[in-house]
């Protein structure tokens, strides 16, 4: 296993904090990029492992045993992606569980609905970003749904769902701290609807729509 870390010139700490481990499995680069994607993508081709996960900045495992229960389910060479459920919690620390995200099994036919697995506990095999390529930096918050879309869709990948929540996310990130972020994603997202030929309007609708019984039940 490797912790390959993309910075972002970050002067918050954070690097002190980084070089203060002596891990080898630790690689550390630090260096302005055009955004959260292109970031994402200098990371990836960094990486030499088989399979790959994110886990962004302020977000944290579920427990201890997430990274064990991926590659458990890894060991079918017939999956090429895995995902779980995502949690939101308050960012002022209390870990108040503020919206559940339950991803469900996937199917072909919800992606009209506006399905997408949360992206945050996505893993896929390398193989997948080589064939179907990276992160789209055309894109400045929902190229994580375009390049879900595009795997699905155009590459007909087979996805496992592991029913619990890898991830907990801390609420304020870059898709919905504001007002302005959350319409240029709805527009983004549009796009991207459109772009893979999933649908239209109607998706995006029902892709918003679905986010709200994630506030009230688990």
């Amino acid at each position: 296993m490797e912790h390959v870390i993309q910075d972002g010139k970050s002067t918050d700490g954070t690097i002190r904090a980084i070089e203060g481990f002596t891990n080898p499995a630790i690689s550390l680069v630090s260096d302005t990029d055009t955004g959260i994607y292109d970031a994402i993508n200098r990371g990836i081709s960094r990486s030499t492992g088989d399979i790959i996960g994110l886990l962004h900045s302020d977000d944290f495992f579920a427990h201890d045993r997430v990274l064990e229960h991926v590659a458990e389910a890894f060991s079918d060479q017939c999956i090429d992606g895995v995902y779980g459920d995502l949690e939101y919690v308050a960012s002022n620390g209390n870990m108040n569980v503020v919206r559940y995200w339950r991803a469900g099994a996937y199917d072909q036919s919800r992606l009209r609905y506006g399905w997408m697995a949360p992206h945050p506990t996505l893993y896929l095999r390398r193989e997948v970003f080589e064939r179907w390529g990276l992160y789209d930096t055309n894109f400045r918050i929902a190229s994580d749904y375009d390049a879900m879309l595009r795997y699905l869709v155009k590459g007909h990948i087979k996805l496992a769902y592991i029913p619990e929540v890898l991830v907990k996310m801390r609420v304020g990130g870059e898709s919905n701290r504001s007002l302005g972020r959350i319409l240029l994603k709805s527009r983004e997202d549009l796009q991207a609807i459109r772009r893979n030929g999933v649908g239209g309007f109607g998706t995006l609708a029902c892709k918003n729509l679905s986010k709200i019984p994630q506030f009230f039940k688990k």
